[in-house]
């Protein structure tokens, strides 16, 4: 059989998309010289091949899944995704005349299209996914929610009402899978069941019957061990039912038919008769017995053909055959054997003998289960007792065709050769013609010609398969990594998610400091992340910082702008750190909007980890591939674990060039960066001159701005003991202020109660911290206090200082009203006529507010003047932080 050689004529071309047919939907039959023949679109063609032409093309408002023909009744049915079941009639005037002349061949003749009226779907069901015929009654699967649903009908003919006679039975088989997608949306399913009849030795069957028309006979002894007895007394046919799932299941129709009449457990009428564990693409019988190539040759064409062998196939290669066959004791047992043909199979057919056909993208095979094997009816079985009846291995032969998508036997060549009908990738119908005597041929003397091109076809197999192998493998640790990865992150994110009390396991910290980079001087902030955690962040962490500004104090109408930096995290391993420097400020118009808040997250790309894992490994070498759902990625593009929020405010950014060491070399603050006119006119002052640009003079005239805070010596002393033990307590009020200030070691070891410093545009700064007693406040004398004053000659930088202490002050207040302190008693009357001069104050600045929008410039100086005043005022309340 190596040394056939296959004859193939090429019979018409039809419209196929870009990169070829999809396997699995296409479908061919013959029956005399009439060639039915579905693309897996939505169109039906008829062709005559004695006249070589199309005679009739039928549109159906969607895809064609599965054609099966009666040809003694002239009717086509033809199931429509998502529309249900068409039956025509092949009885139409319309249909051309298959005689043609010469010139009429040679030029191309275009068919009128039929579109096919709705009235001819017979059995409308948007779930049908397959379907078999068979004598009076139609055998339909659908796809329900959860399981596949075997229901029985009366068979409908053309031109009658839908559902002439109802639902006759109907039996739930396995648990469906619906097929991936959008929800509510209906999905063409990657893969279709397969369904075929199988009928017993002498019940009454329709001759006539195309091959593949869905339905063959088995011998009694095969019968009756697969099915039971009840299937062989009531002399029923059996629906055979290979799911996409791998499960090769059988229900009884007589039995189905009176289950409507006689409930009873639905499980018992569905017996499972193997699982391929691949989905089926393939049920067909063969003829194995030594005898049967003679017998088949010599029948007569209204004789039956019993067949002794039943095959399924699944979709890698898998194959099943189940034999009646002799056990040790000289039973007959069903005897089950499986095999592995190359894959993934596209489509599979059955000749009148032994030999079964099936295709693959690379090629179109035959393998003969009759070598080797045992006629049945021999009076004895064999003398070991083996059973033996079925070959233990199946060599398949290369028929060099390849990308069939569909296939059909036609007949027997006068020569004792098969001829198949066929239909490629690229959409070409076409006959092949192969010439395999009906005795295998024994070995052949091989030449050294026919050696060295056997040997490179061998390496050139070796080859592909090594190069299959290798990627497979590459998808195999890719996947793996990729769940690796996912479980690595699914730790992470319990250990940030469940460590809200305590230190997190990953932590992010903010330093900041000065830096002068091309003449300006420049915020840095500097981001330390740690990882304190027993597991590693590796590819597709990365860390996000947000970087917010607040609007500017002298224009209440801008808003802040918000900067996103992004770091990949690679290879973070427990006990590990990343830092990052990022500049803060100032901006292009060199001002440094404060405060600025800095948060950190953590970003999990689930597209990036999980995307590769999940492309199609090689649709090339697996054309179902091209069908998978894409909408196997995630929808969202990652995962996000918040961290921390750090505020950057007015204290953290003073510089004190006054507490600099001797030798120290500190940049003097620039500030905003000078206009070329101004640098100019600054060389050209004479020598002893004063400075009269606008801070210098706002420095010269105004009083500086100023605002003070009180807070209880006790409460200090509470809140900084454990840091600040046998230190001043304004010393260490003020070292606790300016802790995340670089200077603040300075700070420590002069003991300083007051401090200048300078803002970063330039502006002085005067921290002073005096202890104070309050008077008038507490029943029992007077309250010792700690005043924290602030005086600059800018009013906004003083805002913004006063704002960072008061911030502070709040946080401390918090934690020791948590720990359980007590106020002493105070004068509630005094406390409200405070409250009551705040109150009259709050209201004079709205009215002031008021008043400026509407009064001239000479009018608004004077409004704006006491503005400030009570503003002053409000900043310089008599109470205490208790």
């Amino acid at each position: 059989m190596a040394g056939t050689e296959p004859r193939v004529h090429y019979l018409a071309g039809f419209s196929c998309p870009l990169g070829g047919l999809a396997a699995g939907k296409p479908r061919v039959l013959c029956h005399e010289q009439e060639v039915f023949l579905s693309t897996g679109s939505e169109f039906v063609y008829v062709y005559d091949q004695e006249g070589g032409l199309l005679t009739a093309v039928y549109r159906f408002p969607d895809q064609v899944w599965h054609l099966q023909l009666l040809a003694l009744r002239r009717a086509l049915y033809v199931l429509c995704a998502r529309k249900g079941i068409y039956c025509l009639s092949l009885e139409s005037p319309t249909r051309r005349s298959s005689s043609q002349t010469d010139e009429d061949k040679d030029s191309e003749v275009s068919s009128p299209v039929i579109t096919v009226d709705p009235e001819a779907c017979v059995l409308p069901d948007t779930t049908l996914c397959a379907f078999t015929v068979h004598d009076d009654v139609l055998v339909a699967l659908v796809q329900g929610p959860a399981q596949w649903k075997m229901q029985l009908f009366e068979r409908p003919c053309p031109g009658e009402d839908r559902w002439p006679g109802g639902l006759v039975g109907e039996v739930e088989l396995s648990t469906s899978t619906p097929p991936a997608g959008a929800p509510g949306k209906l999905t063409s399913p990657c893969f279709l069941p397969v369904l075929c009849c199988v009928s017993p030795p002498g019940s009454r069957v329709p001759r006539g019957h195309p091959q593949g028309c869905g339905g063959f006979m088995l011998e009694e002894a095969l019968f009756g061990l697969l099915f039971g007895a009840d299937a062989t007394l009531l002399e029923s046919p059996v629906i055979l039912c290979g799911l996409p799932d791998g499960q090769l299941c059988c229900v009884v129709l007589k039995a189905l038919v009176t289950s409507r009449s006689a409930p009873g457990d639905p499980k018992a009428l569905v017996k499972i008769l193997h699982h391929l564990e691949e989905p089926v693409v393939f049920i067909g019988a063969l003829k194995t017995e030594p005898q049967a190539e003679e017998a088949v040759e010599s029948v007569l064409p209204c004789e039956d053909v019993y067949s002794d062998c039943l095959v399924a196939l699944g979709h890698h290669g898998r194959t099943l055959a189940i034999k009646a066959s002799w056990d040790k004791s000289g039973n007959l047992v069903p005897e089950l054997r499986e095999y592995c043909l190359p894959g993934p199979v596209l489509c599979a057919a059955c000749g009148g003998g032994s030999r079964m056909y099936h295709s693959t993208p690379s090629d179109l095979c035959v393998v003969d289960l009759a070598l080797g094997g045992v006629p049945l009816n021999s009076e004895q079985p064999q003398s070991d007792g083996a059973p033996g009846c079925l070959p233990p291995l199946l060599c398949p032969a290369s028929l060099s065709i390849c990308s069939v998508l569909t296939l059909s036997v036609l007949s027997r060549t006068p020569a004792g050769g098969t001829e198949l009908l066929a239909l490629s990738t690229k959409g070409c119908l076409m006959t092949c013609r192969v010439d395999l005597n009906s005795e295998m041929p024994g070995p052949t003397r091989m030449t050294t010609e026919n050696a060295g091109q056997k040997i490179k076809e061998l390496l050139s197999g070796i080859g592909d398969v090594s190069e299959r192998v290798s990627f497979l493998k590459k998808a195999v640790d890719q996947r793996n990594k990729a769940l690796t990865s996912l479980n690595e992150a699914m730790n992470v994110s319990c250990a940030l998610l469940s460590s809200r009390e305590g230190p997190p396991p990953i932590s992010c910290t903010t330093t900041t400091a000065w830096s002068r980079l091309q003449l300006q001087d420049v915020l840095m902030a500097t981001c330390l992340l740690e990882n304190n955690s027993d597991f590693s962040l590796d590819q597709g962490w990365t860390l996000c910082i947000q970087v917010l500004t607040s609007s500017s104090a002298l224009d209440l109408d801008s808003a802040g702008s918000a900067v996103t930096y992004t770091i990949p995290v690679d290879r973070l391993s427990p006990g590990s750190q990343r830092e990052v420097t990022l500049p803060l400020g100032p901006s292009e118009s060199g001002v440094l909007d404060l405060p600025v808040t800095m948060s950190y997250t953590l970003f999990y790309s689930l597209k990036e980890v999980v995307g590769g894992a999940l492309a199609p490994s090689d649709p090339l070498e697996d054309p179902f591939l091209e069908e998978q759902p894409l909408d196997l990625l995630p929808e969202q593009e990652g995962i996000c674990l918040p961290l921390s929020r750090h505020t950057v405010d007015m204290l953290q950014c003073l510089r004190f060039p006054s507490l600099a060491p001797p030798r120290a070399s500190v940049p003097c603050p620039l500030g905003p960066a000078a206009d070329l006119v101004d640098t100019f006119l600054e060389t050209c002052r004479a020598p002893g001159s004063e400075l009269a640009g606008p801070a210098a003079l706002r420095a010269k005239y105004l009083p500086p701005s100023t605002a003070s805070i009180r807070v209880s010596a006790e409460l200090l002393r509470a809140a900084l003991e454990d840091s600040h033990s046998g230190v001043p307590l304004c010393s260490a009020t003020l070292q606790w202020l300016l802790a995340e200030n670089a200077a603040v070691e300075i700070v420590r070891a002069q003991t300083l109660s007051s401090v200048q410093g300078v803002a970063p545009d330039g502006t002085d700064i005067h921290l002073i911290i005096n202890e104070v007693a309050v008077t008038d406040l507490c029943l029992a004398g007077p309250i010792q206090a700690v005043e924290i004053q602030v005086e600059s000659s800018s009013l906004a930088d003083m805002c913004r200082v006063h704002h960072a202490i008061i911030g502070r002050m709040q946080t401390m207040v918090m934690e020791q009203a948590a720990r359980g302190s007590n106020p002493p008693d105070l004068r509630v009357q005094y406390l409200r006529q405070i409250h009551a001069n705040h109150e009259a104050l709050l209201r004079e600045v709205q009215s002031l507010r008021d008043r400026l929008c509407t009064e001239d410039e000479a009018g608004s100086c004077a409004t704006a003047q006491r503005l400030l005043q009570v503003y002053k005022q409000l900043r310089s309340p008599s109470l205490v932080l208790l």
